[in-house]
């Protein structure tokens, strides 16, 4: 379903409800991670956003990697109910996305402009939120649900070993997706004249 941008923002919402069907294939999916890794911007265009889409037992294993380190920390008698949200909210969908940034690029740049030294890292955080952002509204344009979960720095050794991934990369974000089973709850919203000041 194609919406126009104002559309999709007003759609885009947190799915707890989810399945592992998917209405759209795959390869949409993948356009949808590449349209934005490759348009959304970043500062001095550094590029630091990393993404891993995580499908089928690779989905599963993710989230086995989270209960496993939780059933460490969590008392056995709340565990329970830990694990069925992770299963009934996570799990359950039809894959999750890994969003990282490269710490090596942001050192560079650390590096090579002194003056601007202790942003970099602040400027880093804000690219990987428009990534996650704009993949989060175009799998809603897709039909798809999502939310946003930040189980890092909790599982970012497991994960880098698991798939094989560079040291510099770090987690920021876990998005796991699929199709809806139930609407998101009502969404308040604050007084925007609190939020907005114009001027004249």
């Amino acid at each position: 379903m194609k919406r126009t941008f104002e559309e999709a923002l007003e759609h885009r919402r947190t799915y707890y409800s989810i399945n592992s069907d998917s209405p759209v294939l795959d390869e949409e999916v993948v356009h949808a991670i590449r349209v934005a890794v490759k348009h959304v911007p970043s500062a001095f265009n550094s590029q630091t956003t990393r993404v891993v889409l995580l499908l089928g037992d690779e989905h599963q294993k993710l989230w086995r990697i989270v209960k496993d380190q939780l059933r460490a920390l969590v008392p056995a008698d709340r565990f329970q109910k830990t694990e069925e949200k992770i299963d009934g909210s996570f799990a359950c969908g039809h894959g999750t996305i890994l969003f990282f940034e490269e710490h090596a690029i942001v050192t560079k740049l650390e590096e090579q402009f002194p003056a601007y030294k202790h942003n970099f890292a602040t400027w880093s955080q804000q690219t990987s939120a428009m990534h996650q952002f704009a993949i989060w509204t175009m799998l809603e344009d897709l039909g798809l649900g999502a939310s946003l979960q930040h189980y890092n720095p909790l599982i970012d050794e497991e994960v880098r070993r698991t798939w094989h991934l560079p040291e510099t990369w770090t987690l920021v974000a876990q998005m796991p997706f699929g199709t809806p089973t139930a609407e998101p709850g009502e969404k308040e919203f604050d007084d925007l004249s609190e939020r907005i000041k114009i001027f004249l």
